[in-house]
């Protein structure tokens, strides 16, 4: 097959990061989580002691940035400045940072720039909210991954059950609301669903279901 580029874009909750892995491993291909890449400015801000919602500030320091990604097995490992930061970025704290950061121009700019390189290098697929619409927007297929809030409060209660914290549902179900509202109200790259994307709606669906659907996409691409 030759080089070919997969988008996949969602709300919160909705999959994105796991699908991307299985269909990344079962392609034989690269997965970029693009979140990911937003978490570790995020989390460089807090462990810095920069104030993220202060744009000028984080602006100041981006430069001084440097994400790596690499996979080990299914497992996608993100270094900040060579320091595995994979679990760290993996809290509330860091997402609410990264969805704030995820707003201000020049930190897209300096990430967009990092991931279309990475797209013009090798096959990849690519999981955000901005990946079809403007990261990759010739990418091979692009598909629109969405499920329903409470199926979504659902999954990331479930996660962090399994991780050993205490959650409640109902914060759980309102910062999906908010985040939800961020992102497709952020004036710069908001998540929308691109023109020539296929959605895909996971409520009812396993992973697998969703997985073999999309390959089937991908073979008529």
């Amino acid at each position: 097959m030759n080089k070919f580029s997969i988008a996949i874009d969602g709300p919160a909750g909705a999959g994105k990061s796991t699908i991307a892995k299985r269909l990344a491993k079962k392609l034989g291909c690269t997965y970029i989580d693009t979140g990911a890449m937003y978490r570790a400015v995020g989390l460089y801000c807090i462990w810095q002691h920069v104030d993220y919602r202060d744009e000028a500030k984080v602006e100041e320091v981006i430069f001084s940035l440097k994400i790596d990604l690499d996979t080990e097995g299914e497992r996608q490992i993100i270094y900040l400045n060579g320091r595995d930061i994979s679990q760290a970025i993996r809290t509330d704290e860091v997402a609410a940072a990264a969805s704030k950061v995820a707003t201000y121009k020049e930190v897209r700019e300096v990430l967009v720039k990092a991931q279309r390189q990475m797209q013009s290098e090798k096959s990849v697929v690519m999981d955000g909210r901005d990946i079809g619409t403007v990261v990759m927007p010739d990418a091979t297929l692009k598909i629109f991954l969405t499920a329903s809030v409470d199926e979504r409060a659902k999954r990331r209660f479930e996660e962090y059950c399994k991780r050993g914290l205490t959650v409640s549902m109902v914060e759980l179900t309102k910062d999906i609301m908010d985040r939800d509202y961020q992102d497709t109200h952020r004036e710069i790259s908001p998540l929308k669903k691109a023109i020539d994307a296929i959605e895909v709606d996971t409520t009812a669906l396993s992973i697998d279901e969703i997985v073999d659907k999309i390959m089937i996409l991908m073979e008529k691409a």
